[in-house]
C-alpha cells in the first residue's frame, strides 16, 4: 500500500512538473536529457582532466541547445540532479543550473546557466495592464582564480565568481538570496551566501551590499574550512532566518588564528535575520529547539567528518 501511494504521489509530482508541456516537448526534451545524461558520465567520471574538459565542451553546446526555448524551464531532467545543481526561484522568476569539475591540483572549475522569465506588465490605462513575454538564457562564466576578495566581487554573469548553488530564498526586496559550496582545494573549502539581482533591462548581478557583519563590508558572506570537516549553513524557514555553524581554529588556538585548513564548527551557532531589506547578524543563537540529526555539529574532528557535498 506505502509503495502504491509513493508510486502515486510521484506521478502527481511529474504531471504538475510537465504540466504546461505537451506530449511532443516532453519527448523532445526526454531525449535531449538523455544524451545530456550520456555526456555527463564523461564530464564527471573521467580518469583524466583533459578528457573531463573535453567533454564538458560538448555539455555545454547542448545545454546551449536545450535551454534556447522557454519551454524547457519547465522540464525538471531529474536524471542529471546527482551530478547538476538545477535550482529554481520560488517565484519561478529563473533556473540557475551549476555544476563543477574536481582539477588533478585540487581545485574546481564552474560552469553554468540562468534562465530568466523577463516578461513585464505595464499599464496601459486605468485599467488596463499588457505583458510583453521576455526569455532569457545566460551562460556563467567562471572569473574565480582572479579574483582576490570574493566577499566584495560584484559581477554580471560574464565574470561570475563560480560556486555551486543549493538553495534559493526570495526576500521581501527586489533580490534573492543563495547559499552555495565550493570545493576550493586540498587543504579547505568554502561555502557561501551569495546574492542574485537583475537590473532594469533583465541582466542578472552577483553581490549586493545587503549584510550587516561584523568587521565585514561584503557584498557575499563566505565561510572558509578544513576540507575533511562539515559545516552546517541553511535556511531555517519557521525562524526566518540563516543558520549557520560557527567556525574556529581547531582546539581553539589562537596561534591558528586565519590558517583555515584548521578551522571547522565549534558547535555554537550564528544567524543572519532579515531586517528591513538587510541580512543582520545574530551571534550565539539558541537552535534547541529547531535542532535535528544534519544541525549535531560538535567540534571537529577530522578523521570521523566528511564533506557536506562530495565534488564532481
Amino acid at each position: 500500500m506505502r509503495n502504491l501511494f509513493l508510486f502515486i504521489c510521484t506521478s502527481l509530482i511529474c504531471q504538475l512538473s510537465y504540466s504546461q508541456l505537451s506530449e511532443t516537448d516532453i519527448k523532445y526534451y526526454t531525449d535531449l536529457e538523455d544524451s545530456l545524461q550520456n555526456i555527463s558520465q564523461r564530464v564527471f567520471f573521467s580518469k583524466k582532466e583533459k578528457n573531463k574538459f573535453e567533454a564538458n565542451k560538448q555539455f555545454i553546446a547542448l545545454w546551449n541547445e536545450v535551454l534556447k526555448d522557454e519551454k524547457s524551464m519547465q522540464y525538471p531532467f531529474d536524471s542529471l540532479k546527482k551530478d547538476v545543481s538545477l535550482l529554481m526561484a520560488p517565484d519561478k522568476k529563473f533556473r540557475i543550473i551549476t555544476w563543477n569539475i574536481i582539477k588533478e591540483d585540487q581545485t574546481h572549475a564552474f560552469f553554468g546557466f540562468i534562465q530568466v522569465n523577463n516578461s513585464k506588465t505595464v499599464k496601459k490605462g486605468l485599467f488596463k495592464k499588457e505583458t510583453t513575454a521576455q526569455y532569457d538564457i545566460f551562460s556563467l562564466v567562471d572569473k574565480s582564480a582572479t579574483v582576490k576578495t570574493p566577499e566584495n566581487y560584484v559581477s554580471d554573469p560574464s565574470k561570475w565568481f563560480g560556486m555551486l548553488y543549493v538553495d534559493c530564498i526570495k526576500s521581501d526586496d527586489d533580490f534573492y538570496t543563495l547559499i552555495a559550496w565550493d570545493g576550493n582545494d586540498k587543504l579547505t573549502q568554502r561555502k557561501f551566501i551569495d546574492v542574485l539581482y537583475f537590473k532594469p533591462d533583465g541582466t542578472p548581478m552577483f553581490g549586493k551590499d545587503v549584510f550587516k557583519f561584523p568587521g565585514k563590508f561584503a557584498k557575499r558572506i563566505m565561510f572558509e574550512y578544513a576540507s575533511e570537516v562539515a559545516m552546517s549553513l541553511k535556511y531555517n524557514s519557521n525562524r526566518k532566518q540563516i543558520i549557520f555553524s560557527h567556525l574556529a581554529p581547531n582546539g581553539l588556538d589562537p596561534t591558528l588564528e586565519g590558517q583555515y585548513q584548521y578551522y571547522g564548527p565549534d558547535g555554537s551557532f550564528d544567524a543572519l535575520e532579515m531586517k528591513k531589506g538587510k541580512w543582520v547578524y545574530e551571534p550565539a543563537i539558541d537552535i534547541r529547539k529547531d535542532k535535528d540529526k544534519t544541525d549535531n555539529v560538535k567540534k571537529p574532528e577530522p578523521n570521523k567528518q566528511t564533506p557536506v557535498y562530495k565534488p564532481k
